[in-house]
């Protein structure tokens, strides 16, 4: 009986004198140790941040997500370094290069010229970088079956479906009709995303194949025929030799017409 309340009045006081470590003093800890691992595998999710900062960051990303398909979340977490300084003339902005959704690092600048303290005195000009999570929900498209290399997809061999678009490769086909007609250029797996790299576009004018050239303007319209320099898909430019030897440049139409730049 004495042995075991020695042990707890020991363990008792071992137990008072170890700190506890808070989440972000384990994260510190890892970072003086030269370790590196993300936040929500060292401890749980970051605390959204709170303060003046939270909606100019949003403003700023749904401003720069205005154009993309679906429906936009927004989750800004507080920077490891902690609160940010006050400041009332905030400007957000995004690195050279990175992308509007997904895992994000939104810079934010203090320009320095407003008083953040009430004593009178200019806050201090600083940037800081503050994570953020962008997911776009939306339709996107889908194999419907295994389709080969060289086979030209119609509206059978396309699927529905609706996911958040960071989490998939870039240029998932979004509109049907971007992958309607195309042809794939590379083998796809059934219930693989369809992507633009994935598919060209379906051959209408053969090289030395004759064709019609035209250019339209206000009120008028101008035809010629000429011999095709190269194979080409709608869409695509090509060049076409007319008959007294000149060289035109013209954009492909689904038709097989070309159609010269105004």
């Amino acid at each position: 009986m004495h042995a075991n309340l020695f042990r707890r009045r020991r363990s008792a006081s071992l137990s008072a004198r170890i700190p506890k470590i808070t989440c972000s003093h384990f994260l510190s800890l890892l970072v003086a140790a030269g370790l590196s691992i993300g936040s929500h595998t060292a401890c749980a999710r970051a605390a959204e941040l709170s303060g003046s900062a939270k909606p100019v960051i949003e403003q700023f990303l749904l401003t720069q997500t205005g154009g993309l398909p679906g429906k936009v979340s927004i989750r800004i977490d507080t920077p490891m370094s902690g609160a940010l300084p006050p400041c009332d003339a905030l400007e957000a902005f995004l690195p050279n290069g990175a992308r509007v959704w997904g895992r994000v690092s939104v810079g934010l600048r203090c320009n320095g010229n407003s008083t953040g303290s009430g004593d009178g005195l200019a806050t201090p000009s600083w940037t800081r970088y503050v994570p953020a999570y962008v997911a776009v929900v939306a339709d996107y498209y889908v194999a419907s079956r295994p389709i080969n290399a060289g086979d030209t997809l119609s509206a059978a061999d396309i699927q529905l479906r609706q996911g958040d678009l960071s989490a998939l490769p870039r240029g998932v086909i979004t509109n049907p009709r971007q992958a309607s007609g195309m042809v794939a250029s590379n083998r796809i797996a059934s219930g693989a995303p369809l992507r633009l790299e994935l598919l060209r576009g379906a051959t209408v004018i053969q090289q030395g194949q004759n064709v019609k050239v035209q250019s339209q303007g206000s009120g008028f319209v101008v035809s010629t025929e000429g011999r095709a320099m190269t194979n080409a898909a709608a869409g695509a430019t090509i060049q076409v030799k007319t008959q007294a030897g000149q060289m035109l440049s013209g954009l492909v139409r689904p038709d097989g017409s070309v159609e010269l730049p105004n």
